[in-house]
């Protein structure tokens, strides 16, 4: 239930698969170093700047950060989008999907898209690949959001789809103290002997 669509720029958002908080510090971080670039320069940045900085950030790390990403915005240049592996590597397509459940999701997207789609026809295909994800990967999550930039604006759909399968208890399991017994209890003591003691003085000079 976690987002994973995180804000980087007001033109600009990331996917992001792996390690849930290496994906969320690392859009901070680069979120808050492209804001600092707007304020002094008074525009928004372009989307290979996020990427080139996002690729350089993960490269210094050698893959300990896991972070798979999916940068995606519209700039001066047109839209983009970018993936952003954990060991740095960038590559640039019309759709591109990371993360456990890719596979299934590329063989909807892979079958269905189509170049200059009608945004509810594209809608619907993103929601049918993400949907092929939750259904043969047991990491994917549960609800479906989505993000559609534009020139105009962020629509920041969240959740677009409900899971359908949803865990309905069917009673309360609250347990008083006691309700298990102990039926046998053996406490077997340690006996330690001290061999060898270092001391090592710190230099406070």
């Amino acid at each position: 239930m976690c987002a994973k669509i995180h804000y980087i720029a007001p033109n600009i958002y990331c996917c992001g698969a792996g390690t849930a908080a290496d994906t969320e510090k690392t859009t901070e971080i680069l979120s808050s170093n492209l804001t600092i670039f707007s304020m002094n320069s008074g525009r928004n940045p372009r989307l290979i700047m996020a990427a080139n900085i996002l690729q350089d950030m993960l490269f210094r790390y050698k893959g300990q950060i896991g972070a798979h990403l999916i940068l995606g915005g519209v700039d001066c240049t047109g839209s983009h989008l970018y993936t952003v592996g954990p060991y740095g590597s960038m590559d640039k397509k019309p759709y591109l999907a990371m993360g456990s459940g890719d596979l299934a999701a590329l063989g909807i997207l892979e079958d269905r898209f189509k170049p200059n789609m009608e945004m509810e026809d594209a809608k619907t295909l993103v929601r049918d690949a993400i949907h092929a994800g939750i259904m043969s990967d047991l990491c994917s999550g549960n609800n479906i959001d989505i993000c559609v930039i534009t020139r105009e604006g962020v629509d920041y759909i969240r959740p677009y789809q409900e899971s359908e399968y949803k865990d309905k208890r069917q009673r309360k399991y609250k347990y008083k103290p006691g309700t298990t017994p102990v039926l046998k209890e053996n406490v077997v003591p340690l006996e330690i002997q001290l061999v060898e003691e270092t001391v090592q003085r710190m230099d406070t000079a």
